[in-house]
């Protein structure tokens, strides 16, 4: 680029002074920071201890009802992303707890939610009407435009991470919210009726009853007890173990095999013991649970210990190594299925 003269260089910040009540900025001044030659997430690396996390939420329970907070979470923000109530610049993160006894009243929003169990069970999620009862490591979705509430019949806490696309939301300015006029939505079909229906990758013959699910939006439960065994079937198969991720599965939308939601992916993967993967980085952000096992993340050279419960998040772009001490099992969401769409996504295997 050809240097400036002072002349020049002092008459161009008198027309940019003169332009800036209009509105009107120099893209030349501002092009290298926009268009950036590679991915610069104002997100951290960072790990949430679960039990550390868990005291606090249950000292919570102790102060205020989940009726009275209408949801009674902990925001998990990541600290690179200070009063933005997110885990990543796109994606939402949060511990819920439903004490014995309450029920979170019905709403629904244009935000698209996961919750992904960790403590407790029989609890429920009642999404349009029909329960998905909650086990530990169940996925359960809430798609967006949905009725939902959530309630504990049970003498023991419930506590589950929450992940939602709210900064995406946010991002376009669509958000809608609305409370429904009881605690409860009625029930609609009786617990399990869409698992039973489209959990087997299988689906109803057309016209053998009437669907009340949503035609692109069926399954709302994947049950551990489901998962779990497909991933161990996966790693007992024989089949050559990626170097990168380990055994790993994509929770898919039985309708067109893609994921789960149009904002929202999800996996599970399992490592051997001693297995180690080879270094890799993508554009989706991702948040990752220990499911079972113990080990280590190395994240742009930063280590970080992996036990049962913790959350740790890997921001775009950033390279990521897993190593396992014990046969680790991890389950992680992203912005992933967005990026496609638009596009956008990319990973680099080293």
């Amino acid at each position: 680029m050809t240097q400036l003269t002072n002349d020049n260089r002092a008459q161009l910040e008198t027309l940019y002074q003169q332009m800036e009540p209009e509105g009107l900025y120099p893209l030349w001044e501002k092009l290298a920071a926009l268009v950036l030659p590679q991915p610069q997430s104002p997100a951290k690396v960072h790990k949430w201890v679960y039990d550390n996390a868990r005291d606090y939420l249950m000292r919570a329970g102790d102060l205020i009802s989940a009726k009275d907070a209408e949801r009674r979470v902990l925001i998990l923000e990541n600290p690179g992303l200070p009063g933005h109530s997110g885990i990543t610049p796109s994606l939402y993160a949060g511990l819920q707890l439903i004490l014995p006894g309450e029920v979170a009243p019905a709403h629904r929003h244009a935000q698209c939610a996961l919750r992904f169990v960790l403590e407790g069970e029989e609890a429920y999620t009642s999404v349009d009407g029909e329960k998905a009862v909650m086990r530990p490591f169940d996925l359960v979705l809430t798609p967006g435009g949905q009725w939902h509430d959530h309630g504990n019949p049970t003498d023991k806490p419930m506590i589950w991470l929450d992940g939602l696309d709210i900064p995406t939301v946010r991002h376009f300015d669509a958000s809608f919210a609305e409370h429904y006029h009881e605690d409860q939505f009625p029930e609609q079909a009786p617990a399990g009726d869409s698992l039973n229906r489209y959990g087997r990758n299988m689906r109803p013959l057309k016209g053998h009853t009437a669907d009340r699910r949503p035609a692109h939006q069926p399954l709302f439960h994947y049950p551990y007890a489901e998962w779990r065994p497909a991933l161990d079937a996966l790693a007992n198969s024989g089949a050559e173990i990626d170097p990168h991720l380990g055994h790993a599965l994509e929770f898919m939308n039985p309708i067109d095999g893609g994921p789960i939601m149009a904002t929202i992916s999800a996996h599970v993967r399992l490592l051997p013991a001693g297995f180690e993967t080879k270094p890799r980085r993508s554009t989706d952000g991702t948040i990752f649970v220990v499911v079972e096992g113990m080990g280590e993340a190395v994240i742009e050279g930063e280590t970080i210990a992996l036990n049962p419960r913790d959350i740790v998040v890997v921001p775009s772009w950033k390279q990521v190594v897993f190593k396992a001490d014990s046969q680790l099992v991890l389950f992680g969401y992203s912005d992933k299925a967005c990026q496609e769409k638009l596009n956008l996504y990319k990973e680099e295997n080293a």
